[in-house]
C-alpha cells in the first residue's frame, strides 16, 4: 500500500478538487451533483497521470530516483500502466454522467495528460501541455455544473433548478436553445479563471525541470515574479468590479453594442418591470385589487422557498459585502506565502533539494489560488471549503512527496 502511496502521490490530491469548485463559481452556480462527477473524473484522470508518468520515466528514474516505487521494484511496470488505464477510462465514465459536454472536456484532459507523459514532457511544450491539463480541469468543472444544473430543469413535471448565485444568467428560450448554448458560455466565463491556474502550472512544471540536477538560478526568479503578477490580477479584479456584477467577465454579458444588462439593477437603460399582477384593460377588478385597502399582502416572488439554499453572497445578506473581500485577500496571501518563499531559496541555492521543495510549495499553492478564484467569483463558502484542505495535505505532504 505504501508503494501505491507513493506512486499516486496522495499527498497532491487536495489540490485537485479545487479546480471543479472554481469552476463552478466561475460560472455563477452552486456546487451539486454535476461538481462531484467533474471532482471524481478529475482525482482519477490525475492518478492516472502519476501512475503513466512513473511508467513512462522508469528507466530515467532508474538512474536520478531509485527509490520510486517502479525502479526499486515494489510496483511492476505493468501494474502501473494497467492503473494508468484504468483510472483514465473510470474518470471518462464519470465525465459523461455529466453530460455530453462535460465528457468533451474530460477527453480532451484525458489526452493532453497522456501526450504529456509519453512524448511532450522532454519537449519545450511540455510545461504549455500541463499548463492546459490544469486549465481543462477548471473548465470541466464549470462545464459539469453548468450541464448538469440545465438539464435538472428540463423534462415533464414542474421544473425544480439549483438557485443560481448573482450574476449568473438563467437559461433563457426554449430548452434545447438553452442547453445548446449553455456549455459553450460556460467556458467563456470560466476562461479567465482557468488561465490564471493554467499560468501558474507553467511555472511549476517549468522549475520541476530542474529538480533532478538543478542549477537554474532564472527560472526560480522568472516563477516568483509571474506568482506575484498573478496574486496581483486576482485582487486587481475583483476591485474593478462594481456591487452587484459578476466576478468572471462575460457571465452576464448581452448583445454587442446592447448598453441593457438585466443583472444590474440600478443600470440607466435597464426598462421599468411591468406590474405583472395589475388586471388586464377593461377586465373585472375584484374587491381584493392590490390598492384596495383590504388587499392581501402580495407575497415577494423574489424570496428563496423555506429550506432553500441561500449563498452567503446573496445581496440581502448583511455580511456579504464585507466577508468576501477579506477571505479574497486572505486566500491571496496564503498563495503568496505558499509559494514565493521556497522559490526564492531554490533561486538563491539551486540544488536538487531546493529545488524540489520549491515545486512541492507551487502544487500546494494551488490550492489557495483555487479559494481565492472561488472568492473572486463570489463563492466564500466554496473558497472556504477549499481551504479546508490544506492542513491535510501539509500533513500528509511529510509522509508522501508530492514531487
Amino acid at each position: 500500500m505504501r508503494a501505491w502511496t507513493e506512486l499516486f502521490r496522495v499527498s497532491a490530491l487536495f489540490s485537485v478538487p479545487g479546480d471543479a469548485l472554481a469552476g463552478a463559481a466561475a460560472v455563477g452556480r452552486s456546487p451539486g451533483r454535476g461538481t462531484a462527477l467533474a471532482i471524481g473524473a478529475s482525482l482519477c484522470l490525475y492518478e492516472a497521470g502519476m501512475a503513466l508518468n512513473d511508467w513512462a520515466d522508469r528507466e530515467e528514474d532508474a538512474v536520478d530516483r531509485p527509490h520510486r516505487p517502479i525502479p526499486s521494484g515494489r510496483i511492476s511496470p505493468s501494474a502501473a500502466l494497467g492503473a494508468a488505464g484504468a483510472l483514465t477510462a473510470a474518470g471518462l465514465a464519470l465525465a459523461a454522467r455529466a453530460g455530453r459536454p462535460a465528457l468533451a472536456v474530460a477527453t480532451g484532459l484525458a489526452a493532453t495528460v497522456w501526450a504529456y507523459d509519453l512524448h511532450l514532457k522532454h519537449t519545450k511544450a511540455g510545461p504549455a501541455a500541463m499548463a492546459t491539463a490544469r486549465s481543462l480541469d477548471l473548465l470541466l468543472g464549470a462545464t459539469a455544473t453548468a450541464t448538469a444544473t440545465a438539464y435538472a430543469g428540463t423534462g415533464p413535471g414542474p421544473r425544480a433548478t439549483r438557485p443560481m448565485r448573482l450574476g449568473a444568467v438563467p437559461p433563457t428560450g426554449p430548452d434545447n436553445v438553452a442547453r445548446a448554448a449553455g456549455p459553450a458560455r460556460s467556458l467563456l466565463a470560466a476562461l479567465p479563471a482557468a488561465l490564471v491556474l493554467g499560468a501558474h502550472t507553467y511555472g511549476v512544471t517549468a522549475v520541476s525541470r530542474h529538480e533532478a540536477q538543478g542549477g537554474s538560478t532564472a527560472v526560480p526568479l522568472a516563477v516568483l515574479a509571474t506568482t506575484t503578477a498573478l496574486a496581483a490580477a486576482v485582487l486587481a479584479t475583483h476591485q474593478r468590479q462594481r456591487p452587484g456584477e459578476p466576478a468572471t467577465p462575460g457571465l452576464a454579458a448581452t448583445a454587442p453594442g446592447s448598453s441593457y444588462r438585466p443583472d444590474h439593477p440600478h443600470h440607466p437603460a435597464a426598462p421599468a418591470m411591468p406590474d405583472l399582477g395589475a388586471p388586464l384593460p377593461g377586465t373585472y377588478r375584484p374587491h381584493h385589487h392590490p390598492h384596495h385597502p383590504a388587499a392581501p399582502a402580495t407575497p415577494d416572488l423574489g424570496a428563496p422557498l423555506p429550506g432553500t439554499y441561500r449563498p452567503s453572497h446573496h445581496p440581502h445578506h448583511p455580511a456579504a459585502p464585507a466577508l468576501t473581500p477579506l477571505l479574497l485577500t486572505a486566500f491571496t496571501g496564503a498563495y503568496l506565502r505558499t509559494a514565493g518563499p521556497p522559490l526564492l531559496h531554490a533561486a538563491l541555492n539551486p540544488s536538487p533539494p531546493l529545488t524540489q521543495r520549491a515545486v512541492g510549495g507551487g502544487i500546494r499553492a494551488m490550492i489557495p489560488l483555487q479559494a481565492a478564484l472561488a472568492a473572486r467569483a463570489g463563492a466564500p463558502g466554496s473558497g472556504l471549503a477549499v481551504m479546508a484542505l490544506v492542513p491535510l495535505a501539509r500533513s500528509l505532504a511529510r509522509k508522501v512527496s508530492p514531487t
